[in-house]
């Protein structure tokens, strides 16, 4: 995904707009199971290669943008929308298409001559600093630009040969070409003739604009149904892990039980707040959102809600 400053103006630039960027970056990763490949954040806009793990591209992209439009203009008492539009994403296709547009991501502060190529993960505001960090969020997802540069292991020999490999890829003269119409293929997919017939063939099945496919985020009807089976499995394995019967809940609709999970659900998936207040029985589609958020106000429903989601993996 990319998208650019209104007017092409230097969102990123002032105090804090970048840190802030990548923290909501963080939070939507979460709260939405996205798998993180690449980003970065430059002064006037920010790449992405985000694989999903359930169909929620539009919502997760609605939130960060949003998420993030509310923080900045109350920083600095502005109003107004920052981003010049919709944001646009393309199909990839897994494997080295993934991998070089990860590589193309990673480069965007050498292009811009903001640091030289082998001071490439000097540059702050990317995945790329954050690799070899003991602290590295569970969010990101190393394996493709480890194994598309060379099936390199994840340790700091493996990232050191990564930088390198980037290196090589800046300067030499034909590599930067390919990499940079591997990246910049028109239309809305990257990837082999194969894979790009695959997915229009797909797209027709489902009844999708191959256009709106093109800028994301449309998510045809039936996606409902399956995003609901992702989110009852969730609910299924979290009340596994608290020992809940989800077949016995209790009827009080802030009960410590329902606000437990409720707040579980709405920290690591996209769950709908009516979705939620009825598998739950909860009342209201905002009573089941207020009780979760009254339940991670107090230290210990914070501490109930992290420990059953270090039980369950993602």
């Amino acid at each position: 995904m990319i998208n650019r400053g209104n007017y092409r103006q230097h969102l990123f630039k002032g105090r804090g707009a970048a840190e802030a960027f990548e923290r909501t970056l963080g939070e939507t990763a979460t709260q939405f199971g996205w798998r993180i490949h690449a980003y970065v954040v430059m002064s006037n806009h920010f790449h992405l290669a985000v694989e999903l793990t359930e169909p929620n591209l539009s919502e997760g992209m609605k939130w960060l943008q949003g998420t993030w439009i509310r923080r900045y203009n109350a920083l600095r008492r502005l109003v107004g929308r920052p981003f010049q539009g919709r944001y646009k994403a393309l199909l990839l296709e897994p494997g080295p298409a993934l991998g070089q547009v990860c590589h193309y991501i990673h480069l965007n502060p050498v292009r811009a001559r903001l640091v030289a190529p082998d001071k490439v993960a000097d540059y702050p505001w990317s995945s790329l600093p954050h690799w070899t960090r003991k602290d590295r969020p569970e969010w990101l997802e190393p394996a493709v630009v480890l194994g598309e540069a060379g099936k390199l292991t994840d340790s700091k020999a493996g990232w050191r040969k990564y930088f390198e490999y980037l290196e090589f890829l800046a300067t030499d003269a034909g590599k930067k070409k390919q990499l940079v119409a591997a990246r910049l293929s028109r239309g809305w997919c990257v990837g082999s003739r194969e894979f790009k017939k695959e997915m229009r063939e797909t797209a027709g099945q489902k009844g999708a604009d191959l256009d709106k496919e093109r800028f994301g985020g449309l998510e045809p009807e039936e996606a409902r149904d399956e995003r609901a089976q992702v989110w009852e499995e969730r609910l299924q394995a979290l009340a596994k892990a608290a020992k809940i019967d989800l077949t016995k809940l209790p009827a009080q609709k802030s009960h410590t039980d329902k606000s437990l999970l409720a707040a579980a659900m709405k920290l690591s998936t996209s769950v709908a707040n009516g979705w939620l207040a009825e598998r739950l029985k909860m009342g209201a589609p905002a009573s089941a959102s207020q009780f979760a958020r009254r339940w991670q106000l107090t230290k210990s429903g914070a501490k109930q809600t992290q420990t059953i989601l270090s039980k369950v993996k993602t």
